[in-house]
């Protein structure tokens, strides 16, 4: 008993550390949840996504990823042009007054925001150097893996309901033109500089 307790609040608190860095994932659901544009579908989808990649970098996806440079070059450049495209969306969002509004704004359908969520959570190399290869091959070596992963899954759970039910609670007193372009403008240079940092190898292992 006393091994999956610790196995757990390893995972709880590795995660916690990882996840609450700034990223473009990050980003996402707190501009989702600000305009209110199905922001509970899409933490529940990072959760979900977190949860799966958590579970084979513990068991076994880890090494594996660790071994194939091409995968990971593939992730890193593919994970580089989708972040260059999301913030010159971003950037065209805070020059344009009528995306400004959340009451103003078009809905998207949910299904496009949701195909949204998963390109900025697995075509960003961060998810699978943090998520899989750390987070995994520190799981991979608790007594019990499964408690580890149940722990990590935990944290990412309650960060992205924080982040989601947070933004939507403070929307209203962020509904502000100047806010929306400020938010967008930081949105788009978090991009640019995840995507600078994967485009001259800063995002490797050492």
């Amino acid at each position: 008993m006393d091994n999956i307790w610790q196995s757990y609040i390893n995972g709880l608190l590795v995660t916690i550390g990882l996840i609450m860095a700034i990223g473009a994932q990050n980003a996402f659901v707190l501009a989702q949840s600000l305009r209110r544009e199905h922001h509970i579908p899409v933490a529940a989808l990072c959760v979900v996504c977190d949860f799966l990649l958590i579970g084979l970098g513990v068991f076994g996806l880890a090494k594996l990823l660790a071994e194939s440079p091409l995968l990971m070059q593939i992730a890193r450049w593919g994970g580089a042009a989708f972040l260059i495209w999301y913030g010159l969306q971003a950037l065209l969002r805070s020059v344009r007054p009528q995306a400004l509004h959340s009451g103003q704004a078009s809905r998207r359908p949910l299904g496009k925001v949701l195909l949204a969520t998963l390109a900025v959570t697995l075509l960003n190399p961060h998810v699978y150097l943090d998520t899989v290869l750390l987070i995994g091959s520190l799981g991979a070596q608790q007594p019990e893996p499964g408690a580890y992963t149940a722990g990590a899954a935990s944290a990412s759970l309650g960060w992205f309901a924080l982040l989601a039910l947070g933004g939507a609670w403070l929307a209203p007193w962020l509904a502000r033109p100047l806010t929306w372009r400020l938010i967008d403008l930081g949105v788009a240079l978090m991009m640019f500089a995840i995507a600078a940092q994967l485009i001259v190898g800063k995002t490797a292992i050492t």
